[in-house]
């Protein structure tokens, strides 16, 4: 009974509202701008807009959704349990999501006439897309699927390896479209690496507070029963006063940071608070710890 209402928790609840939204921002950059101006900046996706070319009759949304598939069933085959539900579930939406878009929505021009601006919509929100994804220990499949490949059967370096082949798929954009279209793929690839990164720091930033105060415990009862945290409280001394203190340490997410800052000016206004960003917090009640 436990284990089922934890299924059906708010905390599960956002989780597949997270999966669901990472899945849409990753269908929607790659098929309204990705795919209408051939940017090949790696992945399934890139390899598809270079199959599409040399096989006519067959949509780069066609023939993601035929690599996709292809690469799920391996997947599954080769690693079992290790291939995550989540990763299945995402890959699989992701080319039913562009393949439904090109019935609905036929793609066959771009949407403007600025390539620059259409390159960052088809680098920025598949970016988006992948961070929220990897926020909820998933992917959109495509080469992620091969990674886990080369890392379960290999020794070859996954970061190395797939960069070639993103860089490979870059080079075949430039003889199959174009030299121009070639450069907007290759300053996407570079661009997507950097932006997926900043996007999961910011997903995953929390506020760390040191809080120096003469009244710890209405701070401590609000910490823990209106923000649902803990908190850890030391014994100070003024380096000039030799006065006895309070330090309460605790991580709140950013949205409870102000909430807490308030509060705490309100009920000490003489406290001294120290506040820094963390991405990476591991513990209960974070990542890191199974509840």
């Amino acid at each position: 009974m436990q284990q089922k209402n934890a299924c059906f928790s708010p905390q599960w609840w956002r989780e597949i509202l997270k999966l669901n939204l990472g899945t849409l921002l990753t269908a929607v950059g790659v098929y309204f701008f990705k795919f209408p101006n051939h940017f090949t900046t790696g992945g399934v996706s890139g390899i598809s807009i270079l199959l599409s070319q040399w096989a006519p009759g067959i949509s780069s949304a066609t023939m993601n959704l035929i690599l996709n598939g292809a690469l799920l069933i391996v997947g599954l085959a080769f690693l079992g349990k290790k291939f995550g539900l989540r990763t299945a579930y995402a890959s699989l939406t992701y080319s039913l999501i562009t393949l439904l878009f090109e019935k609905i929505v036929p793609m066959e021009t771009p949407m403007t006439s600025q390539p620059l601006m259409e390159l960052l919509f088809a680098v920025g929100l598949p970016a988006v897309g992948a961070a929220i994804l990897f926020d909820v220990h998933a992917s959109s499949g495509g080469t992620d699927i091969i990674a886990m490949l080369i890392k379960k059967y290999t020794r070859m370096n996954i970061g190395m390896g797939l960069a070639m082949a993103d860089l490979v798929v870059v080079i075949g954009a430039c003889f199959a479209f174009g030299m121009e279209t070639g450069l907007f793929s290759l300053f996407g690839l570079f661009l997507k690496s950097v932006l997926v990164d900043t996007v999961m720091d910011n997903l995953r930033t929390c506020k760390v507070f040191h809080i120096i105060t003469d009244s710890p415990e209405p701070i401590c009862r609000y910490i823990t029963d209106k923000l649902g945290h803990s908190a850890t409280i030391t014994q100070g001394e003024g380096a000039f006063t030799h006065e006895k203190r309070q330090i309460i340490m605790t991580v709140v997410n950013r949205s409870q940071a102000i909430r807490l800052q308030l509060f705490v000016r309100a009920t000490d206004p003489h406290s001294f608070i120290t506040i820094t960003s963390s991405s990476e917090i591991i513990g209960k009640g974070f990542q890191g710890v199974t509840e």
